[in-house]
């Protein structure tokens, strides 16, 4: 019998007065998986969110979080998961121990503080003011009372938003030892490449709708015709190109000199053989070749006609 899923979700609808921020939101987060929502900022994803952790009450739909509801279960689930929130704040005279120790009372279970901080890198600094913190110190203190009452699901809101990449890197690290771990964590992100990275499956939403839902792999397989195949010449390409091969491939674009070739092909691999047979017997040396697969930034403009920043 399959475990019951970590999230589950169906028909998730919320309204303020006439304007529907969720309209029929469905999908589930396996337990142990790491699960990302994308979409642009207005799409519906924190109200998702926090109607998930218990924040905001739905106005359809239903929801289970550990296998509560988080309307009318709201104190289980709130001691069962952990949040970061994209921007956390504070007092300024509250020290990062303190912090620690506060959150981890609010808690019927605590994980050990000190091994907390020497994780995350704020050892050195438990006794400092909140205030004389880094943005980086800063985040890393969010994570660590995200984390304070061992939960099973950890719900990150753009963790590494306005990072540096040094910062980001040390929090993708992070979240790779809680999958290890076999933490479920839903993730929100507006980095693409972090998302491809970090998680098992995302969840594209746009305009109060998940739109796709797959592995990377699985949504980048959908807009394979987006496939771009470049190609360099020592010698200038022929003018014309074989019949066989353009059914290959679209959009091609030579440059002036003729000795590079930029082509959307549904059929990547199929084209470059292609290719290379057409300029072989041209007798025109290929100088480099390769394939940029689509990106889960192509994925989601693809389906949705906007950029993820809009």
């Amino acid at each position: 019998m399959p475990a019951e899923p970590a999230i589950l979700v169906r028909g998730l609808r919320k309204s303020y007065g006439d304007f529907e921020a969720v309209r029929g939101i469905d999908f589930e987060v396996a337990r142990g998986e790491v699960f990302g929502l994308l979409g642009p900022n207005g799409a519906g994803k924190t109200t998702t969110v926090e109607i998930l952790e218990g924040i905001r009450p739905r106005t359809g739909g239903e929801v289970s979080v550990l296998g509560y509801d988080p309307a009318s279960e709201t104190n289980a689930v709130k001691d069962s998961i952990g949040v970061s929130l994209q921007s956390t704040h504070l007092p300024e005279k509250i020290r990062v121990h303190e912090a620690v120790e506060l959150f981890a009372a609010f808690y019927s279970r605590s994980a050990d503080t000190d091994a907390l901080l020497k994780r995350l890198q704020l050892w050195d600094k438990r006794t400092a003011l909140y205030s004389t913190l880094s943005g980086g110190q800063k985040q890393r203190l969010a994570l660590a009372l995200a984390l304070v009452n061992q939960p099973q699901l950890v719900f990150l809101d753009e963790p590494t938003t306005g990072l540096d990449p040094q910062v980001r890197l040390e929090i993708h690290t992070l979240i790779e030892e809680l999958r290890a771990q076999k933490k479920t964590i839903l993730l929100t992100t507006h980095y693409i490449e972090e998302a491809e990275r970090l998680c098992d499956r995302v969840a594209i939403v746009d305009e109060g709708r998940v739109v796709a839902i797959g592995s990377p792999a699985e949504l980048q397989q959908k807009v394979m015709g987006h496939a771009r195949v470049e190609v360099s010449t020592v010698q200038p390409m022929p003018e014309s190109a074989p019949e066989g091969l353009v059914e290959h491939f679209s959009a091609a674009q030579f440059s002036e000199d003729r000795r590079r070739l930029t082509l959307s092909a549904p059929k990547p691999a199929r084209a470059v053989v292609e290719i290379v047979k057409w300029l072989e017997t041209a007798g025109a040396e290929i100088d480099d070749l390769h394939i940029k697969r689509p990106t889960l930034e192509d994925v989601f403009i693809h389906l949705t006609g906007k950029s993820l920043r809009d």
